[in-house]
């Protein structure tokens, strides 16, 4: 990664926010364009899997997992309906989001309000706990009891994060408005209307096909895509010299241009995961269409050497599990135990 002050001139991150404007507003011809080409793959590749089941359910298996991928692609559109950056039309957008929401098992008005959480106390150590991977301080994972300190090990333990918890997130804990509850009927609309539409769905795949359908490609088809979503959610602020901060030296959009990586990934990962390894310009300005994101690199190549992140580089930060407030990055638990003589 390059050193931030080196590459982004004399801009401070709320300067930034002015250059970035010009990004800002979305092309209802190319948001609809980008709808379509993404929806109808999706839809091909179910009905070319549902028809795979009858030469082989390994086939139908197959097509389901490489559909995983689109599946990706349609959630960050709904992503991007839920921060206005998808169409003028607010109505419009809202409705294409709780549409989308159903194929990506996530209530539409719950998500929406828990990653604008996540957007406004990134990076704050004095508010955590909402739409974030769960993070502890050195001094934080030293005062637990035994018992804390290895359920938290096994919070971060990569078979938990990467294959166990994808499945928790989108199939069973988003079932309900978990942290949102008690803040009014809205959230329990949302939820409960999603887990309507998606009992209906299920229902009708059932009655036309059995249960060979949900075991072969809905459910495959949701995982992968589930876990593939929490990786890149990951890596894209949990990496060494990402930016941790509190009280009066935290800063909303040092936070987001510190604190997110640019995540490089080839072409086709690029156009799956809808750009959204360029994730500093994301957070600091997230008005910013999808299809916009590359052209802002394009346009400002000091913003391309911010933070980056290579697929190698990436898979490092697998290791990284407590944030280091004396050294000001992520540390691995060996070696805050050898640093500070952990027990």
């Amino acid at each position: 990664m390059t050193d931030l002050s080196d590459t982004v001139a004399n801009r401070s991150a709320r300067e930034w926010l002015s250059v970035l404007a010009r990004y800002r507003d979305p092309s209802t011809r190319r948001s609809l364009f980008e709808l379509a080409v993404t929806l109808v793959p999706f839809l091909a590749l179910w009905a070319l899997a549902w028809a795979a089941l009858s030469i082989s359910p390994w086939l139908a298996l197959a097509v389901g997992v490489l559909n995983g991928g689109f599946l990706v692609r349609i959630f960050i559109i709904q992503h991007d309906c839920g921060h206005g950056a998808f169409l003028r039309n607010r109505t419009a957008q809202d409705w294409i989001g709780r549409i989308l929401g159903v194929l990506t098992l996530t209530p539409y008005a719950v998500w929406r309000r828990t990653h604008a959480i996540h957007h406004a106390h990134h990076g704050d150590l004095d508010h955590r706990g909402i739409g974030d991977v769960v993070t502890l301080t050195v001094e934080e994972y030293r005062a637990r009891s035994p018992f804390g300190r290895f359920m938290y090990r096994l919070y971060r333990h990569p078979l938990v994060l990467f294959v166990l918890g994808p499945s928790y997130l989108f199939i069973l804990q988003n079932r309900l408005p978990l942290g949102l509850m008690n803040q009014g009927w809205r959230y329990w609309t949302s939820a409960m209307g999603t887990n309507a539409m998606i009992g209906i769905a299920l229902g009708l795949i059932i009655w036309f096909g059995g249960f060979w359908p949900v075991l072969v490609i809905f459910l495959p088809t949701s995982v992968i895509a589930a876990t593939i979503g929490v990786w890149l959610f990951y890596v894209q602020h949990q990496f060494e010299e990402t930016h941790w901060s509190k009280g009066e030296d935290w800063d909303l959009h040092d936070a987001a241009l510190k604190g997110s990586s640019h995540y490089v990934l080839p072409q086709p990962l690029r156009w799956l995961s809808g750009n959204i390894g360029i994730h500093h310009v994301h957070h600091l300005y997230s008005r910013i269409p999808f299809y916009r994101l590359p052209e802002v690199i394009r346009h400002h190549a000091e913003l391309a050497d911010v933070q980056r992140l290579t697929i190698c580089d990436s898979l490092r930060t697998v290791g990284l599990h407590l944030w280091d407030e004396a050294q000001g990055k992520l540390i691995s638990i060996d070696e805050a135990k050898q640093r500070y003589r952990l027990a």
